[in-house]
């Protein structure tokens, strides 16, 4: 049995006259385990920990730190910031980071770092720094080098879905009436191909991910947009490619092959990253930790102990 422990890191944002809180988790012991930490960035913005609790399959041998990004989930929220694409920046959130691994007493000690989706974007953005200097390995999964490479594979995932499923999603978002319930019901339409293979659908994990973007989609529809489908927000012409070839820690790639993260848009970390090793999943879509947990989980754990 695992310990757990949970808190918050004290978090200052410059321009808030209140101080932030980031919330997280430590699965396992920090001080007396002999393996290096790993830090799990979630996806969204905004999709909060939960949907990754199956990690905790990895402990206790791994010890693991959870979290959940600012203006989200049990962490400080921000609502009035929304639309602010000045504030909801990608340094905010490697701040963010950096932050909690001091609160935890472990800036300079070696960690690993897991980043789903978004947050594989978050990882190689401060994997890319040179406050990365004590990651030890780097987990990017189901995750995007640049934006016009993920609409790329999204679009083409998209003409795939079927003659009156397009005609709803086209009509609906020109009319930008994203919370009509016939455009909802087409976007479940792709997420059950796309987002999760699990079922019954939709699954617990996929389902804490969508309660969380109902209660507070702050942080999604400004970096993001209103669906996966309708890239509007901040990140919209975002790319890491011109840094990757300065991540040096080895790097694990995953998706699957139903992935909404195809590998059109996975495939320039393979390129550029010096030290990589690229696994893709049969029967897995996006949430390729849940729909193949078990193979997901050995691969995980083999790259982690090497």
């Amino acid at each position: 049995m695992s310990s757990t422990v949970e808190g918050t890191a004290e978090f200052k944002v410059p321009g808030l006259s209140d101080a932030c809180h980031t919330w997280y988790k430590v699965v396992g012991d920090l001080k007396s385990s002999s393996r290096t930490p790993l830090i799990i960035l979630h996806g969204g913005p905004g999709a909060c920990h939960e949907y990754l609790l199956p990690l905790t399959d990895l402990a206790p041998s791994i010890p693991l730190i959870f979290y959940d990004q600012i203006g989200n989930g049990r962490s400080t929220h921000l609502p009035d910031k929304a639309g602010d694409e000045n504030f909801w920046t990608i340094d905010l959130f490697k701040h963010e980071l950096e932050n909690l691994v001091s609160h935890l007493g472990l800036k300079g000690k070696s960690i690993d770092v897991y980043g789903h989706s978004w947050g594989g974007m978050l990882a190689a953005e401060w994997a890319a720094t040179p406050n990365s200097e004590n990651l030890r390995r780097l987990v990017i999964s189901s995750s995007l080098a640049s934006m016009d490479a993920w609409r790329t594979g999204i679009t083409a995932l998209r003409k795939q879905l079927p003659g009156d499923v397009q005609e709803v999603l086209d009509r609906l978002e020109e009319k930008k009436d994203f919370d009509n319930p016939e455009y909802e019901a087409a976007v479940e339409v792709f997420y059950k191909r796309h987002l999760s293979l699990a079922r019954p659908w939709p699954s617990e994990e996929v389902q804490a991910a969508l309660n969380w973007f109902a209660k507070d989609a702050t942080t999604y529809s400004t970096l993001y947009g209103p669906s996966e489908l309708y890239i509007s927000g901040s990140l919209r012409n975002w790319t890491c490619i011109p840094i990757l070839s300065k991540i040096k820690a080895p790097t694990l790639l995953l998706n699957g092959s139903e992935d909404e993260a195809q590998d059109v848009a996975m495939q320039p970390f393979f390129q550029h990253i010096e030290k990589v090793k690229w696994v893709t999943l049969d029967n897995a879509a996006h949430f390729s930790h849940v729909d193949q947990r078990e193979k997901y989980m050995r691969h995980l754990e083999a790259f982690l102990s090497a």
